[in-house]
C-alpha cells in the first residue's frame, strides 16, 4: 500500500497496543515502524530497474526479518521511554507495527515473500495499492484519538476505524469472489478452454475487476463491472515465443518473468522489443499496438544479452487510465 496508508496503519497499530503507556507518542512510533518494510524501495534506487523491483515485498517484508528487528527496536524504544514501556512491551510493539503492514499489503496484486527464504509470493488482489475506502476511516479515527485525553474515548474511536476500515477488506474479498465466478461463468458460456486464471480490482475501486486468462497460445483479457449489463468480452493477446526466444540468455529477462510470475507478454514496436507485465494492466484496448501500466524496453547491449530498462509514466498515462476505469466501471 502506499506510504500515507501504511504510516495510518502504524499507528493506529500502536496507539491499539501501547496508547495508554505512551499516549500521542504512537504517533512517531507507529508512522516510523510503519514505514521501515518499505525503506527496500530505497535501496532499489542504488541498482539496476529489475534488481530494484526484484527485492520490494522480499526480506523486508518477511516474518522472519520482523522477528530478528522486533528485539533491537524494542530495545531502542524502551531506553527512549525507559519511564513508559518495558522491553518486552516495546517489542511486541515493534513485532505488530511491521507485520501489520505486511498483513495490509497481502491483500494487493503485487506479491509478497512473508515466508521469506521461501520464494513464493502471496497477494489476495482485492484492493489497489491506493484505496481511500481503506485509508479515510482510519485517518478520521486517528483525528479523534488525537484530539482526545481520555484513553476509553481514545479506544473507542480507534476500534470504530480499525472496524470499518477491516471490515471493507472483507467486504473486497467477497467481491473478488463475486468477480471470480462471474468470468468463470462467461469463459465457460463462451467455450474458452484456459490454463490459469488471476483476477484482480482496478485503480481506487472494489466496483471494476480484471481478469488475465492464460491458455496454451496467449492471453485473455477482460473487465467486469458490478453493474454491467451486457456479456464479459474477452480479448486476446498471443504470445510471442520467436521474441522470446531471442531474450532467454538475459539475465535481466528471466528476473522479469519471475517477478511477473509468469504473466507477461513479449511485444515489438518500431523495431524494438518490450516486457509486459500482465498483472496491472492497459492503458489501452488495442490488441495491435498494445499498452501496459508496467512495461520494460530489453535493450540490446551484445549477442543474445539485453538489459532491461522500465517505461516510465506520463502524466497523460495515468489520466487516460484513469478516464478508462471510471467510464468503464459505470457498466457495459
Amino acid at each position: 500500500m502506499d506510504s500515507f496508508t501504511q504510516i495510518a496503519l502504524g499507528i493506529a497499530t500502536a496507539e491499539l497496543l501501547a496508547g495508554k503507556k505512551l499516549q500521542n507518542k504512537t504517533f512517531l512510533y507507529g508512522a516510523i515502524l510503519g514505514t521501515i518494510p518499505d525503506l527496500d524501495i530505497v535501496v532499489g534506487k542504488f541498482m539496476s530497474d529489475v534488481d530494484g523491483v526484484a527485492i520490494h515485498r522480499g526480506l523486508s517484508h518477511s516474518l522472519l526479518f520482523f522477528a530478528f528487528l522486533s528485539p533491537i527496536l524494542g530495545l531502542v524504544i524502551s531506553k527512549i521511554e525507559k519511564d513508559k514501556i518495558n522491553f518486552k512491551s516495546a517489542s511486541i510493539l515493534a513485532f505488530w507495527c511491521l507485520a501489520t503492514h505486511v498483513f495490509l499489503d497481502l491483500f494487493t496484486s503485487w506479491g509478497t515473500q512473508i515466508l521469506w527464504p521461501l520464494e513464493y509470493r502471496f497477494a489476495l488482489k482485492t484492493i489497489f495499492v491506493i484505496d481511500p475506502l481503506y485509508t479515510i476511516p482510519l485517518i478520521i479515527s486517528l483525528i479523534f484519538v488525537w484530539k482526545n485525553r481520555d484513553n476509553f474515548i481514545r479506544r473507542k474511536q480507534l476500534i470504530r476505524g480499525l472496524a470499518i476500515s477491516s471490515s471493507y477488506l472483507l467486504l473486497t474479498c467477497v467481491l473478488k469472489l463475486f468477480a471470480v465466478y462471474k468470468f468463470e461463468n462467461a469463459l465457460q458460456n463462451q467455450n474458452l478452454a484456459f490454463q490459469k486464471l488471476i483476477v484482480k480490482t482496478t485503480a481506487f475501486n472494489c466496483i471494476l475487476w480484471n481478469a488475465n486468462v492464460a491458455t496454451s497460445k496467449g492471453y485473455y483479457l477482460a473487465d467486469y463491472s458490478l453493474f454491467d449489463s451486457q456479456p464479459i468480452i474477452f480479448t486476446f493477446y498471443p504470445k510471442n515465443k520467436e521474441l522470446e526466444e531471442k531474450l532467454v540468455n538475459s539475465y535481466d529477462f528471466q528476473q522479469l518473468k519471475k517477478i511477473s510470475e509468469g504473466w507477461y507478454l513479449v511485444s515489438e514496436q518500431n523495431h524494438r522489443i518490450y516486457f509486459n507485465d500482465l498483472r496491472f494492466g492497459l492503458l489501452n484496448d488495442n490488441p495491435e499496438n498494445p499498452q501496459f501500466a508496467f512495461s520494460y524496453q530489453m535493450i540490446p547491449m551484445s549477442d543474445g544479452i539485453y538489459w532491461a530498462e522500465e517505461i516510465p509514466k506520463a502524466n497523460r498515462d495515468g489520466k487516460a487510465l484513469l478516464k478508462k476505469i471510471f467510464t468503464r466501471l459505470k457498466g457495459n
